[in-house]
């Protein structure tokens, strides 16, 4: 059996130290799932949430409990985020849908079609201020399914609607989702193996639409997956060595280096200090400055 690499802290920038610590301690919370992906943190409830992809499950952990299962079977869940009212929104591989869990417990399907086809396979999902929901659509988790949509598509959900509206179609394998601060820009990881997979970046319009904005920058080894932009705008995408960090201008500043390749992230803690990370089999926490 190979042996894995410690994670650890790289300083690029010294602006990297005033996020982190160059020697915090790497706490890995869970280890033992399949293929773990969609952190993200419930403020209502103070409990971190995670995908576990190929077992169809997902977990909860809190500081006080540590691990424990949360759904099963999940439809093979993967991205999870919050809505405005702190509900939890999740994309379903297995099922084609995006989700909302209500805060007694139940179900809600949010969308599963476009123009009378399934979706491909929801992958990640954000939602907006104004309480749109925006999601990835590539078809990784068809599992030899036929593919009923056009293209790989960004989707936008209205409030109220069933029917998601194609916001980017010219697209391969779109992946990761977030916001700027601001919510004037969308970042995407796009896989393109025919090129070299990037984050790219879309201008949002005043009418709620996305203009191409370019290539914020190219990632490797292997490709962006996961994302998540802190309050100062900095960019901390998932990469094949871990978690890279960049400034807004697109310079990297540097890196949490994990023993697997890091599949998605996300901030939360009672303070917004904790770091979570995806990684394989594990799920790691870093306290932040």
């Amino acid at each position: 059996m190979t042996k894995k690499t410690p994670p650890a802290i790289e300083i690029i920038d010294p602006e990297m130290e005033s996020i982190v610590d160059p020697n915090v301690e790497f706490e890995q919370i869970a280890s033992g799932m399949q293929f773990t992906e969609g952190p993200v943190w419930l403020p209502r409830q103070q409990m971190f949430v995670y995908s576990d992809i190929p077992a169809s499950k997902m977990y909860r952990w809190t500081k006080a409990d540590g691990v424990s299962v949360f759904r099963d079977p999940s439809n093979n869940a993967n991205g999870n985020t919050v809505d405005n009212e702190g509900r939890l929104i999740t994309c379903e591989h297995g099922s084609r849908r995006v989700t909302r869990t209500e805060h007694d417990g139940t179900v809600t399907v949010l969308a599963d079609q476009h123009k009378g086809g399934k979706l491909n396979s929801p992958n990640d999902v954000v939602v907006k201020k104004d309480n749109t929901i925006w999601f990835s659509d590539p078809p990784y988790g068809l599992n030899q399914r036929p593919k009923e949509q056009a293209g790989d598509y960004i989707f936008r959900l209205d409030p109220g609607a069933t029917e998601p509206v194609p916001m980017a179609i010219d697209l391969v394998n779109p992946n990761g989702l977030c916001f700027s601060p601001d919510e004037q820009l969308l970042y995407l990881a796009e896989d393109d193996f025919s090129k070299q997979p990037r984050i790219r970046r879309f201008h949002v319009t005043k009418d709620n639409t996305l203009a191409d904005d370019g290539v914020f920058t190219n990632i490797t080894p292997f490709a962006p997956d996961g994302m998540r932009v802190d309050s100062s705008g900095r960019m901390f995408s998932t990469a094949g060595d871990g978690v890279q960090v960049f400034r807004a201008d697109g310079t990297m500043i540097g890196k949490f280096l994990t023993p697997e390749t890091s599949a998605n992230c996300c901030f939360g803690g009672p303070d917004g200090k904790w770091f979570f990370m995806t990684a394989g089999t594990s799920v790691w926490r870093v306290t932040l400055k």
